[in-house]
């Protein structure tokens, strides 16, 4: 198996690099001006046929650019190999992280159906098993389609039918059916709807969003879930509070808490199962709407509020909204 570098071994390639094409243009440099005296003071001295006319500048700008050149081209190939670098850390943890979210559900899926085959369970416990079994295989089916999502949102062929909704009561009816698939209280869930306005939403999506809004929520609570939804309009906006009282994000990681396959690390944080993908989803979903999603926590146990904001639906002016209701015209004729 192929050794993998460290960044640090990037780092000192880097500065040898670089000490390299400084060295060398000091050497450039030193070369110009010491035949630049030497002909100064003795060019009247030298045969006719070995003049050189020192006092041309050309070469030297020349030589200069040059390796200007190579300099930049070495802070673009290091910029490329802290890039991958990176990448490539992201990735084996994504792997890691959804290799242990398969393994975990199919073992104990092995589990139950080693056990009904060498044994003879009671009735009783025969039901519960499948039970078991069904919701590990409805975890094993979220996590490939969430995959499977994400692929085909980022290669732009995820089926979306765009429609015009009433805001804030569309926005409730999709909360309360992810309250009910989570299996929530219904005192665990608050929504203050003040809007009276429309927008242009693929509601299938729209609901992926608030799934992983709540999943997340349910899986960093310590105590029992608590979370409070408000909705407003203005006349361009409608904007989407969504704050729950779990554990909170550190201020370090809110930058980072939207990019792919990011998963926060901390002893102060619960072990949860993960791919690192939800967020990211989140974020691309809002995005293809026309919105922008961002979030804030206080600190430590104060929870965090995720704001959402999409575009009023407007049909003289929306132009954006009006596209994606086209296109997705186009798609049910097709």
């Amino acid at each position: 198996m192929k050794k993998r570098h460290s960044f640090f071994y990037y780092v000192v390639i880097f500065i040898l690099a670089q000490l390299a094409w400084i060295s060398l243009l000091g050497l450039w440099i030193y070369w110009y001006v010491y035949n630049y005296i030497v002909f100064e003071k003795v060019g009247d001295q030298i045969s006719p046929q070995l003049v050189y006319d020192v006092t041309n500048v050309v070469p030297f700008v020349v030589g200069l650019v040059l390796l200007s050149g190579l300099s930049f081209m070495t802070s673009l190939i290091f910029r490329h190999l802290n890039v991958q670098f990176r990448l490539t850390k992201l990735y084996d943890n994504f792997i890691g992280n959804v290799t242990h979210e398969l393994k975990s559900p199919l073992s104990s899926i092995q589990l139950y159906l080693e056990t009904l085959k060498s044994r003879d369970v009671p009735q009783e416990k025969q039901i519960e098993f499948v039970e078991m079994m069904m919701k590990d295989t409805s975890r094993l089916e979220k996590l490939i389609n969430s995959i499977l999502e994400l692929l085909a949102l980022e290669n732009k062929k995820l089926a979306q039918d765009y429609q015009v909704y009433e805001a804030g009561s569309t926005i409730t009816s999709l909360l309360l059916e992810s309250r009910i698939l989570f299996r929530l209280p219904e005192d665990s869930m608050i929504v203050e709807n003040n809007s009276n306005c429309n927008f242009a939403v693929d509601r299938d999506t729209l609901k992926i969003v608030f799934d992983n809004l709540i999943d997340n929520a349910v899986k960093y609570s310590t105590n029992p879930v608590k979370i409070i939804v408000s909705i407003n309009c203005t006349p361009r906006k409608v904007y989407i509070d969504f704050k729950d009282h779990g554990i909170g994000i550190p201020s370090k990681e809110l930058k980072k808490i939207f990019n792919k396959f990011h998963r926060i690390y901390s002893s102060d944080i619960p072990s949860v199962k993960g791919t690192g993908l939800g967020l990211y989803l989140v974020k691309e979903i809002i995005k293809s709407h026309g919105g922008k999603i961002s979030v804030l926590s206080e600190g430590s146990g104060k929870g965090s509020t995720f704001s959402i904001e999409l575009p009023v639906y407007q049909p003289n002016e929306n132009r954006f909204a009006n596209k994606l209701l086209q296109k997705s015209k186009r798609n049910k004729r097709t």
